[in-house]
């Protein structure tokens, strides 16, 4: 059905601006998508990405075709130029219906999204990633595992820590982060104790080591770690993951192991992000 907004727009910049219904909101746009009929309407979504991007980007290009808007896409370092990121935002708005951002500054989302001229949806910072962690989610509530589930963050602070910190507290989510002292993410429940921890986890997130590779090595997930873990645990790691680094391979063949199909989700949510900031619904 074509619609036009209804509801006043919004922007995800951070997890932590939103409350849990505004969560469940999207979870609800999210299946109306994936069942094929959720709301569409007329317009465009102008998105910048950097060339690496590969799942986020196809999934937020592809959405926004499917739901009516058409994707205008640039580099992302279309917005590393002197002009004030509040004009950029200004001049945006009478074309586009929203504005996609993956860009490694936050600062730069924050700047566009202060402008309030149209929503803007963080599609990946280096400070976090809140769309991400809000497919899983949904991934996860598809299999039934939340809201109780025991999750066990194996990693060191960075994009996806934070934004699973910012979705715990949103959620009031069971959230343990495991990883060296040094390396835990500030406020964040935390245990260097992995095996203790794996042994009472029903999910176990990870995300790449980045500079910590060889501090992080003791804390690689494998299959024999996922043995210890209760019966039905589900391994989630976050790709782009490499075999050998913060996981074996053996843990990719382990009955744990969610599987590709799992990020399917990143296509009805972002649908949904899209649609619940611009109004629709």
């Amino acid at each position: 059905m074509d619609l036009t907004p209804t509801q006043p727009v919004r922007s995800l910049v951070r997890l932590d601006d939103w409350s849990a219904s505004d969560v469940e909101a999207v979870f609800a746009l999210a299946d109306a998508y994936r069942a094929g009929h959720g709301p569409r309407t007329q317009g465009s979504a102008v998105m910048f990405f950097p060339p690496s991007s590969l799942r986020t980007r196809v999934t937020f290009e592809r959405g926004a075709s499917l739901m009516g808007l058409q994707p205008i896409v640039f580099p992302d370092t279309t917005l590393d130029k002197p002009e004030a990121l509040a004009d950029v935002a200004h001049y945006l708005d009478n074309w586009a219906d929203v504005v996609v951002v993956r860009h490694p500054d936050l600062g730069v989302v924050e700047a566009l999204d202060a402008a309030r001229a149209l929503p803007v949806v963080n599609a990946m910072t280096d400070q976090n990633h809140p769309c991400e962690v809000l497919a899983d989610l949904y991934a996860f509530r598809q299999l039934g595992a939340l809201p109780s589930t025991r999750l066990l963050f194996v990693g060191a602070d960075g994009n996806i820590a934070r934004a699973w910190q910012e979705a715990s507290r949103v959620l009031d989510l069971d959230l343990l982060q495991c990883c060296p002292a040094d390396l835990a993410t500030p406020g964040a429940r935390w245990t260097d104790d992995l095996d203790t921890a794996i042994r009472s986890a029903d999910v176990v997130l990870t995300d790449g080591p980045g500079a910590h590779a060889t501090a992080l090595e003791p804390f690689r997930i494998t299959a024999a770690l996922l043995d210890r873990a209760p019966a039905g645990v589900r391994l989630a790691p976050c790709p782009p993951f490499v075999r050998g680094r913060e996981l074996s391979a053996d843990a990719l063949e382990h009955p744990a192991f969610v599987g590709h199909a799992f990020k399917s989700a990143l296509l009805p949510v972002q649908q949904a992000v899209m649609a619940f900031c611009t109004g629709l619904g």
